[in-house]
């Protein structure tokens, strides 16, 4: 059509054409211009209209000002209202919230000043329901001027979508058991009040249920559920409101708490055990009445002295101080304390690399008959660690660090095989002369189910008889539920294995017929020694172990005694009716060399 009407201007034959001739042929252009575009444009009004219409993703159209012109009835539905309820607002006025508000106001700015799309998730006012999340992008359409703009509101419900999502965030960051905040968002929690610019002290309370295994397996893991929901509820109680508190739990029956502002370890130690008292009242469930107790563990300082790790040590490390001391209390974490506590560990730790390194020797204690001062009953064998840097320890400063290192039991057998082998070397040397080794079990090593057979082969190995061994043991190991002591004990007598039992008391003496112990000797030890180390001993202390001793030889068994200090002690022992002893009246310790010296002056007999 265009070239059409170029060529029918163009040929004028040289003649310029008069307005009156003009303007007709303009029209004319402006006719055929009109029936050309009319149908096509016509058609891609109406395919907007309809898609408009049937859209299911609410539109808004708006004058260059924001009010809106035209709404769909997606929008309708979507916001609860009709369209026409809609017309003659203003865009932003859709907004739930102020900050919705202002954020509308911002994206269409930003469209009148040339930004193609605005998107954002926002609430959006609903007739009925009230707030509704829906995800708004605000587009512009070109307006009939040049530069004109008008703004399009586009609006899709997110609502579940939105609740979908923070259903999952709650779930990734809260314990499903108890509604708290799990260890996860407790340490995101410390972590930022630990951050750059923290100026508050921050209180760390560290809170395990006491026994809690008795109430889950005794009365079934449901109402277990239940009493932790219990204490999650007394602990939020207490906490919450005070210093910000902040209360999760970590795991299993274990919960935390963080406090932060001015605080003092009055204040926090206060709250703590209010929670402790709160918790002791019953939770009646099914019938049942049940109350617990809980060990926390305290630390209070300055958010500036250290990072998240280190207060989250020091939290553990109170909280198992409280357990030790006896549970259902609390411990405040105390630097000092720690800092000792820091190189026994440290020791403990490395007692597997000695051992290894061969830093452990035997060192012993002879026992004499009291009859005869001049002939060894035994020898006692026991460890000493000869640590590079610490120089000797002695056993009592070394193996309740390998009782929680599980170094127990390597060091038992070390003991065991060494000993042996030292007796070995006395037989070969002295003969008949040579006296029987003593060692005392640790009770990982009374308990251990290898017990028979790791003495038996050592036995064996050193071609030693049975009764060659004393195996030394306490109440402690033969009450320990863990193993089968009782079992083992008799069959090392029935090789020939001589048994002995340190007692202190009247009970432990008892435990002998009660479980039918296969046992030779008892040794006297403790305070019923302890009492005989006066000018006077007290009377009643006297006539204690005259009772001990006469039982003893009642139930057929030999006596001895332990930690004798000084010879009047072992005389009124000999007194008594106890026929052998060691302490420091003989001597406190022999090495290795010093002991063939001993033997060779104190002949077995």
């Amino acid at each position: 059509m265009a070239r059409r009407w170029a060529a029918t201007l163009a040929d004028t034959k040289g003649v310029t054409l008069p307005p009156e001739e003009l303007e007709p042929l303009l029209l004319e252009i402006a006719h055929d211009a009109v029936d050309h575009a009319g149908p096509g444009h016509d058609g891609a009004l109406h395919r907007f209209t309809a898609l408009y219409a049937a859209s299911p993703m609410g539109i808004a159209l708006a004058d260059p000002g924001g009010e809106i012109v035209e709404a769909n009835l997606a929008l309708g539905q979507l916001l609860g209202c009709s369209p026409d309820k809609l017309r003659g607002r203003h865009l932003t006025d859709l907004g739930s919230t102020d900050h919705d508000v202002s954020r509308l106001k911002a994206g269409l700015e930003q469209v009148r000043g040339g930004r193609e799309r605005y998107q954002e998730r926002m609430l959006l006012d609903h007739t009925e329901d009230g707030q509704l999340w829906t995800d708004v992008t605000l587009a512009r359409l070109p307006g009939d001027r040049p530069g004109s703009v008008y703004p399009v509101l586009m609006v899709s419900d997110a609502n579940e979508l939105h609740l979908l999502q923070e259903r999952l965030l709650h779930q990734n960051v809260h314990d499903p058991l108890t509604g708290l905040p799990n260890a996860s968002s407790f340490t995101t929690k410390l972590e930022a009040a630990l951050g750059a610019g923290a100026r508050d002290d921050i209180a760390l309370i560290y809170l395990d249920v006491d026994g809690f295994k008795v109430v889950n397996d005794g009365l079934g893991a449901g109402v277990g559920d239940q009493v932790l929901r219990g204490v999650a509820g007394k602990l939020s109680a207490v906490f919450t409101g005070h210093h910000d508190g902040f209360v999760a739990r970590l795991s299993g029956d274990g919960f935390a708490v963080l406090l932060r502002g001015k605080l003092t370890a009055a204040e926090v130690v206060e709250l703590v055990e209010r929670a402790l008292e709160d918790l002791n009242e019953p939770i009646y469930l099914g019938g049942h009445g049940i109350g617990v107790s809980a060990s926390a563990g305290i630390v209070v300082r300055a958010a500036v002295e250290g990072g998240a790790a280190e207060l989250l040590r020091a939290a553990e490390i109170a909280l198992h101080r409280a357990k030790e001391a006896g549970k259902a209390q609390w411990m405040l974490f105390d630097p000092e304390l720690d800092a000792r506590d820091r190189g026994r560990y440290q020791l403990g730790a490395v007692i597997a690399g000695a051992l290894e390194n061969g830093e452990f020797s035997l060192v012993y204690q002879p026992t004499v008959r009291l009859a005869d001062p001049g002939s060894l009953a035994a020898v006692n064998a026991g460890l000493r660690w000869n640590h590079p840097e610490k120089g000797e320890l002695d056993s009592d400063e070394f193996y309740p660090l390998a009782q929680t290192t599980g170094m127990t039991v390597p060091l038992g057998r070390w003991l065991l095989a060494e000993s042996l082998a030292a007796t070995a070397r006395w037989r070969a040397r002295f003969g008949d002369a040579a006296p029987d080794v003593c060692v005392r079990l640790p009770t990982r090593l009374a308990i251990d189910p290898d017990l028979v057979l790791l003495v038996k082969e050592q036995l064996d190995k050193h071609e030693l008889p049975a009764d060659a061994l004393r195996l030394c043991t306490d109440r402690h190991s033969v009450l320990d539920p863990r193993g089968e002591v009782l079992d083992s004990f008799a069959v090392l007598s029935e090789l020939g294995t001589q048994l002995v039992l340190t007692i202190s008391g009247s009970a432990d003496l008892e435990l002998i017929p009660q479980h039918r112990l296969p046992v030779h000797h008892v040794v006297l030890s403790g305070p019923v020694i302890d009492a005989l180390d006066t000018d006077s001993p007290p009377e009643p202390a006297l006539r204690h172990l005259t009772q001990l001793v006469t039982r003893a030889r009642e139930l057929k068994l030999r006596v001895g005694a332990e930690g004798v200090r000084t010879h009047e002690q072992a005389a009124r022992l000999r007194q008594l009716g106890v026929l052998a002893a060691r302490g420091p009246f003989v001597t406190d310790s022999a090495t290795g060399d010093e002991v063939d010296e001993l033997i060779a002056r104190h002949p077995g007999g």
